[in-house]
């Protein structure tokens, strides 16, 4: 199989690429690199510096493949709340900018890594795809219309598309951004720096944690699997975790007791969140094997082998 993957450098990406790689499997990245780092991709992959708003470098890499995963996205939450023009750009317009090469390169399948946090703010959980999405920020928002994008196009023009809501995704590599770093990553690099641990809101909200290599077999699944057709699918633990029990499991890990300072002048975004497996067991065999604590302890030697 050949396929390609837009934002391939970054941290899926490049899991979902080596992984596929070492399976057998013809890969192609294109990456602008604003975030990504092709030094991490096996030398197999083929690597092409480009943006999926550039049309005629798409179709010079979708050429014979068979399935294109469309990760490319600006992924931030609250930097989408102060540039929710940039995150439209980005996450809607290179998505149709997608589509329509693939369309033109008779690509046969897409498979859309969306967002656990389309659903925004539900009163039933765990969420099943069928509850109404309740977006609370600009970047949810751009990614719930590219799932739709990606369906409508694809009826209208008779490629097979699936979406994947991922939920919050972690593992080694997870990039560590000054500004607005991802919850896991802030927590073990403060915990290893021996200060407290800052925490918006009380802590008691809830959020499916899922690994990174869980996430990489939902991805590889989702290329060939019969009857997804327009569908989309939750990818998490099934789990609800609460930040303050994060922070309870990496002290566990590293064997000390860490202190949480709650900034309460910050929203801690949704109060609950986790996801129903049911349709991702159904259709595509996903059975997510990594608990929390053996994937913060993968996190922390990570952290702790880079120095």
């Amino acid at each position: 199989m050949k396929v390609l993957i837009t934002g391939g450098a970054g941290f899926l990406g490049t899991a979902l690429a080596n992984t596929l790689v070492r399976a057998g499997a013809v890969v192609r990245v294109i990456d602008n690199l604003s975030s990504g780092d092709p030094g991490h991709l096996d030398p197999a992959v083929h690597f092409t510096r480009g943006d999926v708003a550039d049309v005629p470098k798409l179709w010079s890499v979708l050429q014979g493949v068979d399935c294109v995963y469309h990760l490319a996205a600006r992924v931030s939450v609250p930097e989408s709340v102060l540039y929710p023009k940039d995150y439209n750009d980005t996450n809607v317009g290179g998505t149709v900018a997608l589509m329509q090469a693939m369309r033109d390169a008779g690509v046969r399948r897409v498979v859309l890594a969306s967002s656990g946090a389309v659903y925004g703010e539900q009163a039933e959980q765990p969420v099943r795809e069928t509850c109404i999405p309740s977006p609370a920020s600009p970047y949810a928002v751009s990614k719930l219309a590219a799932e739709y994008y990606v369906h409508t196009i694809g009826a209208l023009w008779g490629m097979e598309t699936v979406a994947l809501r991922i939920f919050n995704a972690y593992g080694p590599g997870q990039p560590f951004r000054a500004s607005h770093p991802p919850v896991i990553p802030a927590i073990v690099r403060q915990a290893l720096s021996g200060g407290s641990i800052i925490v918006h809101g009380s802590g008691k909200q809830t959020r499916d944690f899922v690994y990174v290599d869980d996430v990489v077999s939902a991805l590889v699944s989702a290329a060939g699997a019969p009857n997804v057709n327009r569908l989309t699918i939750n990818v998490g633990s099934g789990i609800g975790t609460s930040i303050n029990t994060v922070v309870e499991t990496v002290g566990r890990v590293l064997g000390k007791s860490l202190t949480a300072l709650h900034v309460t002048a910050e929203s801690g975004g949704v109060s609950r969140m986790s996801a129903d497996l049911s349709r991702a067991q159904e259709r595509l065999n996903y059975q997510p094997r990594t608990s929390l604590e053996d994937g913060l302890r993968q996190v922390v030697r990570a952290f702790q082998q880079a120095g």
